[in-house]
């Protein structure tokens, strides 16, 4: 079999293999197994499975490392494995779950629909990402565990790669239950923070800002960013946020945060920023979640953010590469 049929019959094969990895998140395996070496028929019971289908599935994860077999039909977590439990440092389980959910599968699975109308098959069905996760709360907490364990990696690698020293108030706009800016705080003491999301969205963060002591530093305001983001910071922060959205709209939240910010005030924006050559790149396969998911929400490469920036009266200043294939894109105002 030549190179290119490895590769082709690989991508072929992943689909499989994500199906398993996804049953194993969804049923809890590695929790399961944490403690010890289980038999299928003990396991089963544990997580409401036929042992025959999971015996299956086990070999297939045997395969792929995740476990391993011991004697007959018993089997144990490997290292690898250990990624998929729910109280693991850094803990995939979540994202795992999010992108086999009923929904992302559909979506997937309909690409080529989405492509021939050039509109989102999942959003017709679904409608948009947010309502969807807001009439359904499990999905929705899966989630935001899925965002958290994105953010993680993002927040750390920012505070070692980003200068904050001038900036006295951070406005992270649309940034969630606040974890990369509770991050930043922590490591910066002399800083303030503004949260800013949708209404329903700040309501559920000040446990997060709380539970890291920042109350006293970190100020909570609900709000439209389309209609205006809090004024008075010396940086502003928008991590994962322009990729739902497309040009205009892109540009209308950057006028925004412009007409909001301090003179001399930073826009810090943090995206997977597509390669200009055809080398794989982790934004690349996120773009193609971006196109069945969302209708207008893109990824882009750095002449593309410079071309929003530029219409936003913004100059791009660098592109700065962090943690899992994202980037930092610093502008300031032209």
């Amino acid at each position: 079999m030549s190179n290119t049929d490895d590769l082709l019959w690989g991508a072929v094969a992943d689909l499989s293999r994500f199906a398993a990895l996804y049953t194993m998140a969804e049923l809890g395996l590695a929790d399961h197994l944490a403690q010890g070496a289980l038999g299928v028929g003990e396991l089963a019971t544990r997580c409401e499975a036929d042992p025959p289908a999971l015996r299956r599935v086990l070999r297939e994860l045997a395969g792929m490392g995740m476990v391993r077999t011991l004697g007959s039909d018993r089997y144990d977590l490997t290292e690898t494995g250990n990624a998929l439990r729910s109280d693991a440092p850094g803990s995939i389980r979540s994202s795992i779950r999010m992108l086999g959910e009923e929904g992302f599968w559909y979506a997937m699975g309909n690409l080529p629909a989405t492509v021939r109308q050039g509109r989102s098959a999942f959003a017709q069905r679904y409608g948009p990402l947010y309502e969807h996760l807001a009439a359904n709360p499990e999905t929705g907490r899966i989630f935001d565990e899925y965002m958290l364990g994105r953010a993680i990696p993002f927040a750390e690698s920012l505070v070692k790669r980003f200068d904050f020293s001038a900036v006295r108030t951070l406005v992270d706009v649309a940034g969630g239950k606040g974890h990369i800016l509770a991050t930043v705080l922590q490591a910066h003491p002399e800083m303030r923070g503004v949260l800013f999301d949708l209404e329903h969205v700040v309501a559920r963060s000040g446990e997060l800002i709380a539970a890291e002591g920042l109350a006293e530093r970190c100020e909570l305001v609900g709000g439209d960013f389309f209609a205006s983001v809090p004024s008075g910071g010396d940086a502003y922060l928008l991590a994962s946020v322009l990729h739902n959205w497309d040009d205009t709209d892109s540009v209308r939240i950057l006028r925004n945060v412009r007409d909001a910010m301090n003179p001399g005030g930073r826009v810090l924006l943090l995206e997977a920023v597509l390669p200009d050559d055809d080398a794989p790149h982790l934004g690349k396969d996120v773009d193609m979640r971006m196109l069945a998911i969302f209708d207008g929400g893109l990824e882009r490469s750095r002449e593309e953010y410079a071309t929003l920036l530029r219409q936003a009266d913004l100059e791009l200043v660098q592109v700065v590469d962090l943690a899992t294939g994202s980037s930092l894109i610093e502008a300031r105002a032209s």
